[in-house]
């Protein structure tokens, strides 16, 4: 018997509000995969009868939907929802409304269907992290260095209006799908397919249309710098407004914030994202958090991509395991190792302790502090572990001493107070732990540096000659730095690197210390005027010290935030320059259009200080 289908309910709503899709809307079906929802067939006449009326469901997506490609699926109506694929049942009385419950494969490619489905190979167990990792709308990264931490809050934005379109047409730029669009979209129901094509598209090194262009030199002629970027939103929306041409500028943290919007991930400088999901293409004890790169440093098969690996790999030193392993193994664990070149043409090993892959980053669960998952990656320093850790790898473990043969140490200490705009002191302590005399030449320098260690200009040099030191002796070197010398040197990322070389006059050898010094940037105060409630026009009030000896020309006060300022920013410029000591403090009025916890980020422009960023959380009110 057939039925006489007048409409369908696709019950957007509620469908959506279950998923947890609602965000983004709740004018077209937005669900997950392995998730099962309800539609509504409104019958003109007649009625269903079990057994003797039929209903067939196809479900297609892509350019040429094909069973064999997992694009196309037919099926009937079962007598209960089976999760594991593709199904469908009636779930109400029999009448003129005919409710059917339907639930798409865990495993149906991602994209646009008359459904779109999530992944259960991204399954976790935990509501709290999943409201984080999948939900929330913005977060924070860690920049500056090992020894200073700072925070950078970012908009994710991924349901504000046409993000989501931004985020599968991406996808659909990749050359993969291009050369091949049944089997690329096939290709989507694998996570691991999805994230290697992410990390590819979100940089433009293959000439791929991908989302950011990288720029990592002194000058961003052409484009933005990378630090005026407050979150994913303008950028996806630049990106598809120009017809997919690359956005400019990007750096790690860039690249790795606007994947995490395209793909739910979790951000851990340098910068990359951790993904959830299951690797059934490996052996079992290597699901869960997987690393992958999306900033452009190596080719992967071809193609600037990086990853999954398995977190755990690295850890343990699986080399051999998919993908580029190797490589972020030694993104983590390398040596720096550092030679002193004389004029006649020789060098000499210089005795250096440090590497890199400290203080590994993340946001906690539900709170704005840092979550250290160094462990995650690496054994304790030292350990039998990671000694057998590096037998695996088939790497050496050459750990570097401290300490030089001739008993010489040098180590760097800072005074309390080190502020952008202040003249401060630097230190290098060098001891001499033998029994004997030591003669030597202490070089103090610094210079400006970038976060990827592109050395800049000077900021302060010192040179010592014949360094008398007894037994047991210390000395301090104190070494100035003069806000006037490094003022014009700095780069955005407001690093100083100080290093301290000590040479033994008798023996030749050199030993030396290195340290990054992150200079503060004034706190921008944000106070909320008004009661924050949905659809109610607030006020933040913003204001900065200005820290320097010499005015701020060209200030501008900028905010953002999900929820808040309608999917774009708001900008006010001061049209007055901002004297040394002087307030700059100015009202900026937004609506905000979702109740909940949410982030207002603050961005503060001028051309001395250059970009200096803050955020607060605001709860809003229904």
């Amino acid at each position: 018997m057939a039925l006489d289908i007048g409409s369908v309910d696709l019950a957007c709503e509620f469908n959506n509000t279950d998923h947890q899709t609602e965000l983004n809307g709740t004018d077209r079906l937005i669900v997950r995969r392995g998730q099962d929802f309800t539609i509504k067939l409104h019958l003109n006449s007649g009625s269903f009868q079990p057994g003797n009326s039929q209903i067939h469901i196809t479900a297609e997506t892509g350019p040429h939907p094909e069973e064999q490609f997992g694009t196309r699926a037919e099926f009937g109506l079962s007598s209960e929802i089976n999760n594991l694929q593709w199904s469908a049942a009636v779930i109400s009385p029999i009448s003129k409304i005919l409710c059917l419950s339907i639930c798409a494969a865990p495993d149906a490619p991602i994209g646009k269907y008359s459904l779109t489905l999530d992944d259960d190979a991204v399954y976790m167990d935990s509501e709290e992290m999943l409201s984080e990792y999948v939900l929330a709308q913005d977060g924070i990264i860690f920049r500056g260095d090992a020894e200073y931490p700072v925070p950078l809050a970012w908009n994710f934005g991924q349901f504000e209006e046409g993000i989501l379109d931004a985020c599968l047409k991406i996808l659909d730029m990749n050359p993969k799908h291009r050369r091949n669009p049944g089997k690329d979209c096939s290709g989507r129901r694998n996570v691991i397919y999805v994230t290697r094509v992410l990390s590819a598209m979100i940089n433009s090194n293959d000439q791929d249309s991908g989302v950011l262009e990288g720029c990592w030199k002194d000058t961003f002629e052409g484009g933005l710098s990378p630090m005026s970027w407050r979150g994913s939103v303008q950028i996806l929306r630049s990106w598809m407004s120009t017809s997919c041409l690359p956005v400019r500028f990007g750096q790690c943290w860039v690249f790795a914030a606007v994947a995490c919007t395209g793909f739910i991930c979790v951000l851990n400088y340098h910068c990359w994202l951790e993904s959830w999901m299951k690797r059934a293409d490996l052996q079992p004890g290597y699901d869960g958090w997987q690393a992958s790169d999306p900033t452009p440093q190596e080719k992967s098969e071809g193609v600037f991509c990086c990853g999954p690996v398995p977190v755990q790999a690295i850890k343990e030193g699986q080399l051999t395991f998919k993908y580029d392993a190797p490589f972020v193994f030694a993104e983590v664990n390398a040596d720096l190792v550092y030679f002193l070149k004389y004029k006649d043409g020789s060098s000499r090993k210089v005795v250096y302790d440090q590497k890199v892959g400290q203080k590994i980053s993340t946001k906690s669960v539900s709170r704005d502090q840092r979550e250290d998952i160094t462990h995650n990656y690496k054994y304790p320093e030292g350990s039998a572990e990671e000694r057998q850790v590096f037998e695996k790898a088939k790497l050496q473990n050459k750990l570097l001493q401290s300490q030089g043969s001739s008993g010489l140490q040098v180590t760097i200490k800072l005074s309390s107070d080190v502020r952008k705009g202040c003249d401060f002191d630097v230190f290098a302590i060098v001891r001499n732990n033998s029994q004997v005399d030591k003669t030597c030449r202490v070089v103090f320098a610094s210079r400006a540096v970038s976060y990827n260690g592109v050395i800049g200009q000077e900021c302060g040099f010192k040179d010592l000659l014949n360094v008398e030191l007894p037994p047991g002796a210390e000395r301090k070197v104190p070494l100035r730095l003069n806000y006037s010398k490094y003022c014009n040197n700095l780069t955005e990322d407001n690093l100083i690197r100080l290093g301290a070389l000590v040479i033994d006059i008798d023996t030749k050898e050199a030993i030396m210390a290195m340290r990054d010094i992150v200079l503060d940037d004034p706190e921008i105060k944000i106070r909320i005027l008004g009661e924050p409630k949905e659809n109610r026009k607030l006020a933040a009030e913003l204001s900065l010290l200005n820290p320097l000896p010499e005015p701020l020309q060209s200030c501008c006060f900028t905010i953002e935030g999900a929820n808040l300022t309608s999917g774009g920013s708001i900008s006010q410029n001061l049209e007055s320059c901002i004297e040394p000591g002087q307030e700059a403090k100015v009202k900026i009025y937004f609506t905000p259009n979702q109740s909940g916890l949410r982030k207002l980020l603050v961005d503060f422009n001028s051309d001395k200080l250059g970009h200096v960023r803050g955020y607060r959380n605001v709860i809003i009110g229904k």
